[in-house]
């Protein structure tokens, strides 16, 4: 089964990123040094901070097993977000944003343990061994034998959690809380399970139908999720290595250190009762391993990420409306594949929640499948061609060159809109091959976003898929979105995903994100939401620094100050209110100080590019580059028939 797929690969963006760390990301000189502006920094970039609280209680763990001291040495002091597009292509992008964490820990006493494992008995409904556990029994060094099994509602044990937290944790703001059930009396073998959120189009319910799906953390359901919905805002995560041993991390293989036969260890967590004398893991490890979950999964992946494309997107002022213009090539005989797996509603509802401050529509067409688009997508998936030998690039560049020269055919709302994207999806028939479920393409030269890409046929939907989930998936990476299993850590510099010595950052699946691979929601969770709203609203006070610097240079300078004082207030506000974490808040005054840059540069007579002007030119400028194109160009995560989705 084909999956989604991300930007450059892990291994190759490491290397990269360690090569990168002499390189010092330099904000652009102001032109207007000296202006007397408090937070607005003409012509430079955004200096936005924020102190992050960070709690982590322990739940059924004792001091002894895991040692504080050890457990904190492993976690950064900050974090500065790059985009991470950007480093394929040898350039490290910052955003502007800095963060501090203060983390918070403590262990529950005996008391809450006691409430907290009678409610997870309480939620235990008796089920059958999963394919998994099955597995783990037959371990040559298995430690133990799993003799039966429960089901617990992931959603509602994140709820208690959030709701019920022990005196002085704040689950308002970010909360990891680590559970261990192994030793009590009370244990019950268990998995967690999500089973509400059937796919849209097919009706396929990943969470009942595969052991694939039985988890061993949860969390980042937001206040309004249809769902499970708590109706207030709280930031949890649970991770439980007393559930399982699971599919998603492989910590029922407990033979096999590595799992791909490269000679180096694919590092995961085995379950609670392995890290023992004679297990799979010392238990003096036991903190440190905690320690990394933390820092590489809860930090890097949820909490504060680095996006994976610009947020700003590519236009020449930051975009009020958006239309996702969705074009699919109907090569699926009998099928009209937009009515049948396509939930345009759903689509542009999930969407909305991310991009709440634009004003977002969708609109639709289908095309056939045959000339340019037929002939250049068999070329790339039957005969590893390239549809375009003269560019010189390699087949893969098909789908991204085709699309280009389509792009007079397919952009209809110039004018109407600040922001056209360009979708593309692919419904072929049975017996031929795709690529991946869906992808977001770069434009092939640094990194910036372009295209968005969805595929459909009689084997994938077989499969449980059809194109509204996909899409949902890869316009949030087109919006700045990582996975949750892939990101970036800022305190030594390296792109990872989930390989080698980081294949637990599988664990980052394990969240209620439409960016996960999970299949077991198609929301936007809160750490979603809450790093959108940070990304764009650094976005919004670049953009308002870059004007300003050019209103500043300009003749008429003078006529625009007030305007330039009152964007310098918003953005102070701005900073008081992300250090307050109110993200939502932090963006609209953000978006309101580059407004009143905009009044100040129409004060000025400083012109700036009306929405139709650079509709007008995007398809001319996108074609200009065709023949330029450089830089390298891979997929990260490129998931095969033996991906964690793809198991039973």
């Amino acid at each position: 089964m084909s999956t989604r797929t991300g930007r450059a690969s892990a291994a190759t963006l490491t290397a990269i990123a360690a090569a990168l760390l002499m390189i010092v990301s330099l904000a652009p000189a102001s032109q207007a040094a000296g202006s007397g502006f408090s937070h607005l920094n003409p012509g430079g970039a955004p200096n936005l901070t924020e102190k992050v609280p960070v709690n982590v209680v322990f739940l059924g763990y004792q001091p002894a097993q895991v040692d504080r001291d050890t457990y904190l040495a492993g976690l950064p002091s900050g974090y500065e977000p790059v985009v991470r597009s950007r480093l394929g292509y040898d350039q490290v992008e910052k955003l502007g944003l800095t963060y501090t964490y203060d983390y918070r820990v403590r262990y529950a006493d005996k008391r809450y343990e006691n409430r907290f494992f009678a409610e997870l008995g309480r939620l235990a409904t008796p089920a059958p061994l999963t394919v998994y556990q099955e597995l783990y029994n037959e371990q040559r060094d298995a430690v133990t034998t799993i003799t039966d099994n429960h089901h617990i509602d992931a959603a509602s044990v994140e709820r208690w959690l959030a709701l019920n937290p022990p005196a002085g944790v704040d689950t308002r703001r970010n909360t990891i809380f680590f559970i261990n059930w192994f030793g009590r009396s009370d244990f019950k073998f268990h998995v967690y399970t999500k089973t509400n959120e059937p796919d849209p189009d097919t009706g396929y319910n990943f969470g009942t139908e595969r052991d694939s799906r039985k988890v061993s953390a949860w969390g980042g359901t937001t206040a309004d999720d249809e769902e499970n919905g708590y109706g207030v805002t709280r930031r949890v995560w649970f991770h439980d290595l007393s559930a399982g041993p699971e599919s998603w991390t492989e910590n029922w293989n407990v033979d096999e250190p590595d799992l791909d036969g490269n000679g180096v260890e694919d590092y995961r967590m085995p379950p609670t009762w392995e890290y023992t004398a004679d297990g799979y893991r010392s238990p003096d490890a036991l903190a440190g391993d905690l320690s990394l979950i933390t820092r590489y999964v809860a930090l890097n992946l949820l909490f504060t990420t680095s996006p994976l494309y610009p947020a700003e997107l590519p236009t020449s002022r930051p975009p009020k409306s958006i239309n996702i213009d969705s074009n699919v090539y109907e090569g699926w005989d009998g099928v009209d594949a937009s009515a049948t797996y396509l939930d345009k509603e759903l689509l542009q509802q999930e969407l909305a929640e991310l991009r709440w401050r634009n004003v977002l529509d969708h609109d639709d067409q289908d095309l056939p499948f045959e000339g340019e688009a037929r002939r250049c997508y068999l070329a790339t998936m039957v005969d590893d061609e390239s549809c375009y030998p003269e560019l010189g690039y390699e087949p893969f560049a098909n789908f991204y060159l085709q699309s280009t020269f389509e792009l007079d055919r397919v952009l209809d709302d110039q004018g109407r809109v600040d922001y056209e994207m360009p979708v593309f999806s692919y419904a072929v028939p049975a017996g031929t091959p795709v690529p991946a479920l869906g992808f977001a393409e770069d434009n092939y030269t640094d990194g910036t976003q372009s295209y968005v890409y969805a595929f459909v046929s009689p084997e994938i939907v077989s499969s449980g898929y059809g194109l509204t989930t996909t899409l949902i998936h890869e316009v949030g990476h087109h919006l700045g979105m990582s996975h949750p299993h892939d990101g970036y850590d800022s305190e030594s510099g390296v792109d990872y995903g989930p390989a080698d010595e980081f294949f637990f950052a599988w664990y980052g699946d394990q969240v209620n994100s439409m960016m996960s691979y999970i299949d077991l929601n198609w929301d936007f969770s809160q750490f979603d939401r809450d790093n959108s709203d940070r990304f764009l609203t650094a976005a919004y006070n670049e953009a308002a620094n870059r004007l300003a610097g050019e209103v500043l240079d300009s003749r008429h300078a003078g006529r625009a100050r007030g305007e330039l004082r009152a964007a310098d207030r918003l953005l102070g506000a701005a900073q008081r209110s992300l250090s307050r974490h109110d993200y939502r808040q932090a963006l609209i005054q953000a978006e309101q100080a580059y407004d009143r840059v905009t009044e100040a540069a129409r004060r000025a007579g400083v012109p700036t590019d009306s929405a139709a002007e650079a509709m007008a030119t995007r398809a001319a400028q996108a074609r200009s580059v065709v023949e330029d194109l450089g830089g390298p160009h891979e997929f990260i995560d490129t998931l095969g028939p033996d991906g964690p989705r793809s198991q039973p």
